[in-house]
This record gives C-alpha cells, structure tokens and sequence, in this order.
C-alpha cells in the first residue's frame, strides 16, 4: 500500500495539455474578448475627466440609494485620487465589472436552469462545492497555462471564483417563490416563459441581486489574486508591496479597494431591496408623484350632499322601527 497513488494530479495536467493543443482557437478568442472589454473600459475610464467620473458614480450613488452615500462616494473617490491610487483603481473597476457581467451572465442561466430542473441541480451542486472550496490560488495554475500571465488569466480565474454564490442564490431566490401563486399564473392560462419572466424574476430579484451582491464582492477579493499574475491595478500595487516590504503603499492599495467594494456593495443592495431606495432620487420623486396623483384624487372626487336635518332624523325613526321586534297584541281574556 505504500507504493499505491491515484495520480490525479497527472490526469489533469494530461486534461490541461488536451484543450490547450486542440481548443488553442477558442482561447484565443476568450483572450482576444477579455483584453479589449478590460482595456476599453480602463481606457474609457481613464480618459475621462477625474471630476466627470466622480461626479457620475455619486449621482448614481444618489439616484439609487441617498445623498449620503452619493456624499461618501466623493469623499473615498477623492480620498484615492489623493493618495495617487486613482489609475490603478480604475484598472481594478474595470476588471471588476467585465468579471462581473460574465459571471452574473453565466451564473442567472445557470440558477434559474437548477430551480426548474432537479436533474441539473443534483448535477451542480457538488461542482459548485468544488468551486467554493478551492483555493483560489489553485485557479491560476491552468489560467496561466492557458492564457499566459497578463489581465486574461486574472478575469478568468475571477469568474470561475465569482460563479457560485450567483448560482446558488438566483436558484434559491427562484425556489423561494410562493407555489400558490404560480399555481395561479398556471389557473390563468400562463406558459412557463411568462411564469419565469411575470412572477419568479420579480419576486425572486431581492434573493438575485443579493447573489450579484456576493460576485462583486468575490471579484473585489481576487484583485489580490489577479495581481499576482500580472494584471494592472490596485492587486498588483499590493503584490509589489508584499515583496518589497512597503507598508504605506499596501494600505493606501488595499483602502482604495475597500472605497470601491463599499461602494459597489451599496449600490447593489439598494438595487435588490426597495427598503434602501427611499432616500434615493428615485424614491423622492416617486413619493412626490404618488401624492400629487392623490392630491388630484380626491380634488376630482364628488363632495357628499348634505343630508336634510328634518330626513335624517325621519329615516333613524324608520329603521329604529323596522329594527325593533314587533309586539303580538294581547287578547284580553274573560
């Protein structure tokens, strides 16, 4: 028993060396996507005036949450410009955001397919266990195997991080619906398309975006990660920090990530909960509408005439009568 190994590790590495030699062209087209979203939109954001790109994530911050975050969003993007973080934290937000929109692209498919289906949810959940369990680290092994070291295997090793919690909770959320009232939407004739789009995506929006909530979130943490294979931004000021001991550049590094996971998270959140969305532009205006359409209401509706004293006081006797029991008459005897 001594001499006996699985060599698992070698079946896998085969594996690696099989798609790198027969899928070269599709790698290379998932490298040739992710350099041109990643780079255009670090681009886009670089190139835009600081003040423009401050001034845009507050009013955002504003029109879906409160003037306070839309404060505290000037205050921390301001805060990064001035400890000189400004172009590696847009670099991360860029990366962020493209990881994001795959993962939440692939993993809303992929939940709601797990709800409607017990064969594909008995089939994904022990893959999504091995997803969440690995070591992130692990992940980058095949990525620069696959796409060399740069910004590509950092977005991919990132989604692949990211996907679980957006899978796990798009198929809770759907799960979660009330069986009665789809059963209604079935009473009425509705096909299972319009079921999904009219009654389980509504009602089950909190529980997803709180699933995007956890991949924005996930993908902020591997900005660490990507960094260590190369990819520009705020991950790799902290790598370079780490090995050469620079204390100050790390913490303004891993600050500027923390500005940018509070932020995103909030703004997130006010999306998947209508609670938070009542000091929000949105909810003011909205507020506003809904008493203004009262106010016109209730000016439109019909006074009630007034009731003529001598008829009213007629129509109490009346019922007072109709309401009292009636008397037999008494027989008198002899």
């Amino acid at each position: 028993m001594d001499g006996f190994r699985i060599p698992v590790g070698s079946w896998v590495d085969a594996g690696v060396d099989w798609v790198r030699d027969n899928l070269s062209g599709v790698l290379d087209l998932v490298a040739v996507v992710v350099r041109f979203l990643v780079g255009g939109l670090s681009d886009v954001l670089l190139a835009a005036p600081i003040v423009v790109v401050i001034v845009v994530a507050a009013a955002l911050a504003w029109l879906l949450r409160s003037w306070k975050l839309a404060l505290g969003t000037v205050i921390g993007f301001a805060l990064i410009l001035a400890m000189g973080q400004w172009v590696t934290a847009m670099q991360t937000l860029a990366l962020v955001l493209v990881a994001t929109v795959v993962a939440v692209a692939i993993s809303v498919p992929l939940g709601i397919w797990s709800a409607r289906n017990p064969t594909v949810r008995a089939i994904l959940k022990p893959v999504l266990d091995f997803m969440q369990t690995m070591p992130a680290f692990v992940y980058l092994i095949p990525a620069i195997t696959f796409f060399s070291i740069g910004v590509v295997p950092g977005v991919v090793s990132t989604v692949i991080f990211a996907l679980p919690p957006g899978v796990r909770l798009t198929e809770l959320g759907i799960r979660g619906v009330d069986s009665e009232t789809v059963e209604a939407g079935h009473a009425f004739g509705a096909t299972p398309g319009q079921i999904l789009r009219g009654i389980q995506l509504p009602l089950a929006m909190p529980t997803i975006m709180a699933g995007v909530n956890q991949v924005i979130m996930l993908a902020l943490s591997m900005a660490v990660v990507a960094g260590i294979v190369g990819a520009d931004g705020l991950g790799k000021e902290v790598v370079q920090s780490i090995s050469t001991v620079n204390l100050p550049k790390g913490v303004e590094a891993g600050l500027s990530v923390v500005i940018l996971a509070v932020y995103l998270d909030r703004l997130t959140a006010a999306l998947g909960n209508r609670a938070d969305n009542r000091g929000s532009l949105l909810g003011v205006l909205a507020r506003r509408r809904t008493a203004r359409s009262a106010a016109v209401v209730t000016a439109a509706a019909p006074a009630a005439p007034h009731a003529d004293p001598a008829s009213t006081d007629a129509a109490s006797e009346a019922e007072r009568e109709q309401a009292s029991p009636r008397r037999a008459p008494v027989s008198s005897g002899r």
